[in-house]
């Protein structure tokens, strides 16, 4: 079993609470309704509250495992944790990944076809987001200097306390920033909006201006790099929030910030604290927690944070059990196999790394150690249609995806068994840095394009395993590596396609490209085989339908009206 912050605290906390979500909407939580006041007469206590800011981003309610007693009301506890739902909102309508699913509007979110009221997981995802607001904004009013003096815990606390909520403050920018990015404006609430107040809705520049304030307020109050317990954040998970928000401004809020976004990225990556994984696989396995590329990791274990929203989904949803037969997935014969690779996904690598070999089940042999397919099931072809020219849901059509493996670098099932994945999701880490750089970079923010390839052959070397990342018995007699002439913004926006593929970064990719509804198609967009474009107003989500009951202050996206 491996070592996870608080698990031990997170599960006394959750002791005392009960499910109190039904009536979040937008509104900030009661004290009394949020937690009892026991909680607060101990510094665990105090540390089980931030520990549960940090696990509702990626587990779903009171007990653990789908147990029936779920954060949200009504919502579906497997399909609505925070990570499941990054999935369905961030890959599921892009050129990765198809589901033939149509429960919970997941079929909308395929096809690029949704509105106000027809896709619970973006309700979810937009009510999971303000939980998590609720959740920081709760430690925020009970984490004072006065306070903690009136419980006689300030002598016990005064050390770590301004920690406590650099890193609350942390998860609610966080937070804010991707409701930016889903749905532009929204409303404000923090640690001094009443439990009465009706929360007004500020413009999506006023969010990103306070998400970048708060970012940089708190940047010398977070623990130096390196000096956090293994799954809190510390200054440079701040660095690189700050470097993605800078990327997207211009797409975003029409600002030019690509100076800051490469300043920001090229402080993560000369720091070294969380330097390149020897081997992108080992990045998404059972025990990467010993991986020290991961700069933020939502900490998954399968016996004490259990859930089926995480990366069990990302495990379970990609394999099935016949895949299981052909190499050590980790699940055994308990997968889905409801996610399979959309054809422009594929086709973004080499065609002859694509195929799975049954005597390479690591790929050891393959150029892109990233091409990671299963293309050896009986009758399984790339296309994601059936002979008919249509969507079939009985998962012969498109290739697997099998990144995810829930077993340890010894490729052996962890102590704590095939049910639930014991993989933290790398929500943060430093490849992506190298690229956002890069980018930066040829965008016009600073540097050289001497530079920019740089980083951009730094992780292609790594991928084929190649130069300093050669190890014994694993190909890497090609490089990789490109010329000065083949780095282009389009190579970039390739390149993420194949570095980041399932690790929820490319629909807010594709947009800031002006490639999400124009320009640029894939399977069933528009719910036509091969695509067609969309109307720009699906670059932004619509506000729920029931958000606007709740809160007569909001306006809805443009286009989303009727």
């Amino acid at each position: 079993m491996k070592k996870i912050f608080s698990h031990s605290l997170l599960i006394i906390f959750l002791g005392l609470v009960t499910s109190c979500m039904g009536d979040l909407d937008t509104m900030p939580l009661d004290n009394n309704q949020l937690v009892s006041e026991q909680v607060y007469k101990t510094k665990d206590g105090y540390t089980g509250v931030l520990a549960k800011c940090y696990a509702s981003l990626i587990l779903t309610g009171q007990q653990g495992g789908d147990g029936g007693d779920g954060d949200l009301e009504g919502a579906n506890e497997g399909y609505s944790g925070y990570v499941r739902l990054l999935f369905y909102m961030q890959e599921l309508n892009t050129d990765n990944f198809l589901m033939p699913s149509s429960s919970n509007g997941l079929r909308k979110c395929l096809n690029l076809q949704w509105n106000a009221s027809n896709a619970s997981v973006i309700r979810w995802t937009y009510q999971r987001l303000y939980m998590s607001i609720a959740y920081c904004d709760e430690i925020l009013r009970e984490c004072t200097e006065s306070k903690l003096e009136s419980r006689g815990l300030w002598d016990e606390m005064k050390d770590d306390y301004t920690f406590y909520r650099a890193e609350a403050r942390f998860i609610r920018a966080y937070c804010y920033s991707m409701l930016c990015d889903f749905f532009g404006a929204v409303p404000y609430v923090d640690e001094n909006t009443g439990v009465k107040d009706i929360p007004e809705q500020w413009s999506r520049e006023a969010i990103f201006n306070y998400v970048v304030s708060e970012l940089n307020d708190i940047e010398s109050e977070l623990k130096a790099p390196g000096e956090n317990v293994y799954g809190r954040v510390d200054r440079v998970a701040d660095w690189f929030l700050l470097a993605r928000v800078y990327l997207n401004a211009d797409s975003w809020i029409g600002q030019n910030k690509y100076k800051e976004a490469y300043e920001y990225a090229k402080k993560v990556i000369d720091d070294g604290t969380y330097p390149l994984a020897s081997d992108y696989r080992e990045i998404f396995l059972a025990d990467n927690n010993t991986c020290k590329e991961i700069i933020w990791p939502l900490t998954q274990d399968g016996l004490n944070a259990q859930s089926s929203a995480g990366t069990n989904f990302y495990v379970k949803a990609f394999v099935n059990g016949p895949m299981n037969e052909l190499y050590q997935t980790g699940v055994g014969s308990k997968g889905w196999g409801n996610v399979r690779a959309k054809t422009t996904l594929v086709d973004a690598f080499d065609a002859d790394d694509v195929q799975f070999n049954t005597s390479d089940t690591w790929g050891n042999q393959k150029k892109d150690k990233r091409a990671t397919f299963m293309t050896a099931l009986s009758n399984q072809t790339k296309e994601t249609w059936d002979a008919n020219l249509s969507m079939t849901s009985t998962f012969t059509c498109g290739y697997g995806y099998i990144k995810w493996r829930n077993v340890t670098k010894e490729d052996q099932i962890c102590d704590s068994g095939d049910t639930y994945s014991s993989i933290d999701f790398p929500l943060f880490r430093t490849a992506d840095a190298y690229l956002m750089a890069a980018e930066a970079i040829l965008r016009g923010g600073g540097g050289s394009t001497t530079e920019a390839l740089g980083y951009v052959n730094e992780i292609r070397e790594r991928a084929y395993m190649s130069g300093k990342y050669a190890q014994a018995g694993i190909r890497s007699d090609v490089s990789g590596k490109i010329s000065a002439s083949e780095l282009t913004l389009n190579f970039i926006l390739a390149e993420r396609q194949r570095e980041l593929a399932s690790e929820v970064t490319r629909r807010t990719d594709l947009i800031r490209f002006g490639l999400f509804t124009k320009g640029h198609n894939w399977d069933w967009k528009n719910a036509v085989r091969l695509g067609e474009d969309v109307d720009d107003k699906y670059k932004l989500f619509p506000i729920p339908e029931s958000e606007l009951t709740n809160n007569p202050y909001l306006k809805q996206n443009e286009g989303y009206d009727k």
